[in-house]
């Protein structure tokens, strides 16, 4: 399947502030040195979904597939902010892409009717979404570029704060809140490593893709 280095889900939440133009701009500019398919999330198109869900008490099928048709215009989004970026479709069509260097964002819809790989369920956001489709590439690295720094855990009272978690295992992670509740259970059946790194600081980005580390969580399969 296509030779991707690294699968970048853009989290939704980036476009509620400023971060999302220069994190897009990275983007455009790291392209030019690694291999990256950007996977979009949901954002306020999929929080459009969670209104209707409770407003006309949908299905849990007929809400998923609403959810993935907002990150289908999310993605439409990203090609417009993200240089040299380009829809697909299908993963053939990654690959076709990165031969002539243009940034693939993957438009999941049609791939993931296809499959149906997923359960039909809010424990399944874009986060798992993103996870699958890094298995389909791999060994790809998955980069969930998020608004904040990566999981945190409450420091005593005394602090008044939180402190950052740098490692984790992939059975861990229920409780933080952060990312979907079936994102652990995918990562360790399929022994993908995965990050969380705030997008709102798009150097962090470049670190990890340079360095392998960078401030964030790292989320290990075991």
């Amino acid at each position: 399947m296509a030779n991707v280095e690294a699968v970048l889900k853009v989290g939704g939440s980036l476009a509620e502030g400023d971060a999302l133009v220069p994190l897009c701009r990275m983007i455009g500019e790291l392209a030019t040195l690694h291999r990256l398919l950007v996977v979009p999330g949901g954002g306020p198109f999929a929080d459009t979904v969670r209104h209707f869900y409770r407003r006309w008490r949908l299905s849990e099928t007929a809400a998923h597939s609403m959810a993935i048709l907002g990150m289908d215009q999310y993605g439409h989004l990203l090609c417009d902010l993200i240089p040299g970026a380009v829809p697909v479709f299908s993963l053939i069509s990654v690959e076709h892409m990165l031969r002539e260097r243009r940034v693939p964002v993957l438009i999941p819809s049609q791939l993931m009717a296809h499959a149906d790989a997923l359960p039909h369920s809010w424990m399944v956001t874009s986060d798992s979404i993103a996870a699958w489709v890094a298995t389909l590439v791999g060994p790809a690295q998955l980069i969930l570029l998020k608004n904040v720094d990566g999981l945190c855990t409450p420091e005593p009272r005394l602090t008044g704060g939180s402190r950052l978690v740098a490692e984790v295992t992939a059975d861990h992670l229920a409780g933080y809140g952060v990312v979907d509740d079936y994102l652990g259970e995918l990562l360790a059946a399929n022994q993908v490593d995965a990050w969380i790194v705030n997008g709102g600081q798009p150097e962090r980005l470049a670190e990890l893709l340079a360095r392998g580390w960078t401030q964030g969580t790292h989320v290990l399969a075991e």
